[in-house]
């Protein structure tokens, strides 16, 4: 027992205020919507006045739309700005440096999203800790403690083999983790990871969704016996149902999904009743928005996210990229946050006939779904507006005849399309570890 209070004295160190914004975060878990709703604008006030009198590019905007700070007083006065995105970022990079940034303590962090290119942002230390909070208090939903024991599998997103040897194994002892690679899944690394798990004995898992399920599928074919674990953690990638299933059975563990962003600093929660995920409200504002931008209180849209801490770079009605499905239904867990029933995905995973039609790249997800038999991993590239590539490592129980059926399927979206299959031995991972099953190359 002696790691928990080595966990709390390592992250004080960090920030001396971090147990108790923990503390206030467990009990504003149970606040009913509108107290939340009213602590979250209180917070957004703030931020919107700080950003019109400190950061150019707001006080600019602001002008140009005839809006004074008091005229953003609550979360539906956002509606009255526009959306920022990473474009406009780049192009207003300078205008986007607040007064007194020399004197702030922040990081300067850079994520590669879904495409892999680097895109810079300032993180206010503060901030960053606070998505510490939300994150242990997220895991909490499915039962952890601070001090547990968890193994992490996945990549620089969630900062395995980020830092240098030094530097991970003082986080592991501090933090009581052990870092496994999602870069790493042959059969020799994957008999070390359960040697790990053995000797360990880890409370959860948290992983991206593909790495675990590839983990899963080791572990089942070879007939491996480990510990029990009675908690998978996801994140990063889109928990698909049939991924959910095949953990929960292998490992007989109960399996929460998570969503967050440091970019906009955007969080979301899975509680034991599994209905969606809570939208966390003490670091940020979450909107899901129609195509015009307007606030939407349940269906489809896209995320955005404002930013209520990161004075560094404040992030407004920030693009997240991603589109999520929200639900006006209240969770029988008590809570009172708002539910996202499920993270749709990447805005840009779509893909275009050439009859200029588009086609969510899940869609193609589905079809291997049905047709999975002998497949062991698939990925779909559109190369060209007429081309589908799709790489395939399959075993002995393949059957070729899946290809007509699965070529008949993508075809009935356009019969344009030109269908080639690849078989490989491996699909490689991005340069964040993530396994991409869909990747779109037009621009």
């Amino acid at each position: 027992m002696y790691h928990v209070p080595l966990f709390k004295f390592a992250h004080m160190l960090g920030d001396y205020r971090f147990l108790s914004m923990y503390n206030s975060a467990v009990r504003s878990q149970w606040y009913s919507y509108p107290d939340l709703k009213m602590d979250q604008e209180a917070q957004l006030r703030k931020m919107i006045s700080f950003s019109y009198e400190n950061v150019p590019y707001y006080h600019k905007l602001f002008k140009g739309l005839d809006l004074r700070p008091e005229d953003i007083k609550t979360l539906e006065d956002l509606e009255k700005l526009p959306v920022l995105n990473k474009e406009i970022i780049k192009e207003n990079w300078e205008d986007l440096k607040p007064a007194g940034l020399d004197r702030m303590n922040y990081y300067s962090i850079a994520t590669g999203g879904s495409t892999g290119t680097p895109f810079p942002f300032r993180l206010l230390k503060h901030d960053r800790f606070m998505s510490g909070v939300m994150l242990y208090r997220g895991w909490g939903y499915g039962g952890y403690e601070l001090g547990d024991k968890m193994v992490f599998l996945a990549g620089t997103s969630l900062d395995v083999g980020a830092n240098s040897r030094i530097v991970n194994k003082a986080h592991e002892i501090t933090r009581n983790i052990r870092r496994l690679s999602s870069f790493d899944m042959s059969d020799d690394d994957m008999y070390r990871y359960v040697n790990t798990i053995r000797s360990f004995k880890p409370k959860s898992i948290r992983a991206y969704p593909s790495s675990i399920d590839t983990f899963a599928s080791f572990v089942e074919e070879n007939n491996i016996d480990l510990p029990e674990i009675p908690v998978v953690y996801t994140t990063a990638e889109k928990l698909f149902p049939n991924m959910r299933a095949h953990i929960s059975d292998v490992f007989d563990c109960e399996v929460y999904d998570a969503y967050g962003l440091n970019d906009g600093g955007v969080g979301a929660y899975e509680c034991s009743e599994h209905n969606g995920l809570h939208i966390d409200t003490e670091r940020s504002i979450m909107e899901v928005v129609d195509d015009n931008g307007s606030q939407m209180s349940d269906g489809t849209g896209d995320i955005l996210a404002t930013s209520l801490h990161n004075y560094a770079m404040p992030f407004i009605r920030y693009s997240t990229g991603d589109m999520g499905h929200i639900i006006e239904d209240e969770c029988g867990c008590g809570r009172g946050s708002k539910l996202l029933k499920e993270v749709i995905g990447r805005s840009v995973d779509m893909f275009i006939t050439p009859e200029g039609k588009q086609v969510h790249g899940y869609f193609l997800m589905y079809i291997f779904w049905e047709h999975d038999a002998g497949i062991k991993k698939y990925q779909v590239i559109q190369k060209q507006i007429d081309k589908i590539l799709i790489k395939l490592v399959v075993d002995d129980d393949f059957d070729q005849n899946n290809l007509s059926l699965i070529r008949n399927v993508i075809e009935s979206k356009s019969p344009s399309w030109h269908v080639e299959f690849e078989f490989v031995d491996s699909i490689e991972v991005t340069k964040a570890g993530k396994y991409k099953f869909v990747i779109s190359e037009l621009r």
